[in-house]
């Protein structure tokens, strides 16, 4: 009987998207909590890639670490024209922008949320260890 590998845990999923993202050089990258704001998801990552290009490696790369570490039923949105990819993975989702179009949408403030000065990650919301991700 083959054995069964554990899913990651929501925290982990955000610290291996975090992770996935800043390695191909994702800029901007903003995790939200939305644990108990909203029945969509339970946390947001935002980031910004400088190209459609990149945005959709970004993408690519981020879905192929979900997939190795057991997340199924991934869904994928927006991948072939790169402006604004979105990866739902299920207790996650990640919004992947060019920086015109993240700017126009504005996802930060509609959940109320800004950029940090450094432009760094920041973990935005109620975990436990709210920190920064990024490695400085």
């Amino acid at each position: 009987m083959p054995k069964k590998t554990a899913l990651p845990s929501r925290e982990s999923l955000v610290d291996l998207a975090s992770r996935s993202l800043d390695d191909i050089k994702a800029e901007d990258l903003v995790v939200i909590d939305l644990e108990g704001k909203t029945s969509i998801c339970d946390h947001m990552v935002i980031a910004s890639g400088r190209s459609t290009r990149q945005v959709a490696a970004m993408a690519q790369h981020l879905i192929e670490e979900l997939k190795s570490a057991g997340v199924k039923g991934i869904s994928v949105e927006g991948l072939s024209q790169g402006d604004w990819v979105l990866v739902d993975a299920g207790d996650i989702i990640v919004h992947l922008f060019r920086p015109e179009v993240r700017e126009f949408y504005g996802l930060e403030k509609m959940w109320g949320s800004e950029l940090s000065d450094s432009g760094r990650t920041v973990q935005v919301g109620g975990m436990d260890d709210a920190r920064e991700l990024a490695h400085a």
